[in-house]
């Protein structure tokens, strides 16, 4: 960094903040409060064609301020973190409250819920990166990938690198702080031949700088999956086997954890409200939350709520085992908060992996997926229908590309349909899966 960030002395700093709006916000008539406060500091360059074209230089900091007089509920925020703005933030806060309507679920988490275990799960892994050799990393990979026969041009490389620390603090006395990093390289290509352009990127991300790939890596692979989607033509309309590739099989999993999220309950803006202890999935599928993971994307020990954080267990089974609550929603639906907050924390399946090439052998002939398009899922009927590329599939052997088709069929229906999951995981992000084959959705094509 081209700027000092010493994270030791921003989380004292923070901590000392949050103490200061505590302080106030008892004194000027609080019952309860609670105080988020963060600092962020990150260099991000991108490059086009050889040529640099972006240099960013970025340090971002808030508090937030949350109190509650009885029932009421008040929050203000600010950029600013002097001792004056922080007091103006704790009366805005206090101003709202007075004037909103009393909720019965309102208030912080109770008190012996709050985490008390707060071990350094080795998240925070400082980059001491230069501009001038973020710029070279980025210009190695684009290269890399620019070199290859076929490829007509580049949209770019680039590389982000930040750290950063958060503190959380409420009137119970809880004061929880993390201290973390993420790092990421990205490159996109464009191929060209005589019907047409294709263009596609990969990545590498991760909270250690050590654990990313290397540039050329990551080039040469964008190349790759931009060579291959070229010759693309439309499939064949009809109910056809689907196989979702790593990352789009994360966001299914995303679906789900969305649909069994306490604010989608209690607005009843859910296909999967009241369905607690229902199959969703064959027996053999389970899913797990992994918190405490040390040096993962999403670990920390403490909630939004400064509840602890746990495993938890979503999927058992194949049923539905657990939803994913905080304090408040959790108090919509009569429950008990999972520690959820903020939202889930390193999922991971609990399911036999199949090779990718058994996977496609049980597939037969089909559609798998390496690219959706659109919005198109419906949290409240599970109805899923999205704009799609990637491969035709015959006999279990990757025939050609495919594009301009579509996806159909219901969440649901998808989950019980759910064949096999690939021992390909990806695990760049929290949501460690790999591929999954559906028996049958409808394929939209010529």
């Amino acid at each position: 960094m081209t700027q000092a960030f010493d994270a030791v002395d921003q989380q004292a700093l923070l901590e000392s903040r949050a103490r200061t709006a505590l302080a106030l916000a008892r004194q000027l008539g609080a019952d309860a409060c609670e105080v988020g406060a963060s600092v962020d500091q990150g260099i991000g360059v991108s490059v086009r064609e050889g040529e640099v074209e972006t240099v960013e230089l970025s340090r971002d900091q808030g508090i937030a301020v949350t109190v509650y007089v009885g029932k009421r509920k008040g929050s203000a925020s600010s950029t600013d973190a002097g001792e004056a703005s922080i007091r103006a933030v704790v009366e805005k806060a206090l101003a709202i409250a007075r004037h909103t309507g009393e909720d019965p679920a309102a208030g912080l988490a109770d008190a012996e819920l709050m985490a008390r275990e707060l071990p350094d799960l080795e998240v925070h892994h400082p980059w001491a990166l230069s501009t001038e050799e973020a710029i070279e990393l980025a210009l190695a990979c684009e290269a890399a990938g620019r070199g290859r026969a076929g490829i007509k041009s580049s949209d770019g490389a680039s590389l982000s690198s930040g750290e950063g620390v958060r503190v959380y603090a409420n009137s119970h006395g809880f004061l929880g702080s993390q201290r973390g990093s993420r790092h990421s390289l990205s490159c996109m290509l464009i191929a060209e031949d005589e019907g047409g352009m294709q263009r596609d990127y990969d990545y590498t991300s991760a909270r250690d700088p050590r654990q990313l790939l290397a540039p050329e890596a990551v080039g040469e692979s964008a190349a790759e999956r931009t060579l291959r989607r070229l010759g693309a033509r439309r499939p064949a309309t009809g109910r056809l086997p689907v196989m979702f590739d790593p990352t789009l099989a994360a966001g299914l999993v995303g679906s789900l954890m969305g649909a069994i999220a306490g604010g989608a309950l209690y607005r009843q803006a859910s296909f999967l409200c009241d369905r607690l202890g229902d199959p969703l999935f064959p027996a053999w599928f389970g899913l797990q939350e992994r918190p405490m993971e040390v040096g993962a994307m999403a670990s920390s020990p403490f909630d939004n709520d400064g509840v602890q954080t746990r495993d938890n267990v979503f999927i058992e089974n194949g049923r539905l085992a657990s939803y994913m609550l905080s304090a408040y929603s959790a108090r919509r639906l009569g429950r008990q908060t999972t520690g959820n907050a903020g939202g889930a924390r390193n999922l991971r399946l609990l399911a036999p992996l199949t090779p990718r090439e058994e996977l496609l052998s049980r597939m037969g002939s089909g559609v798998l997926v390496t690219e959706l398009m659109g919005q198109g899922v419906n949290p409240v009927t599970g109805d899923y229908s999205r704009g799609a590329a990637g491969f035709w599939v015959e006999n279990g052997e990757i025939r050609h590309p495919v594009e301009e088709f579509t996806i159909a069929g219901n969440l649901e229906a998808m989950f019980k349909g759910l064949v096999g999951i690939g021992s390909d995981t990806d695990t760049r992000g929290s949501i460690h899966t790999g591929s999954w084959l559906i028996d049958e959705m409808t394929v939209a094509g010529s």
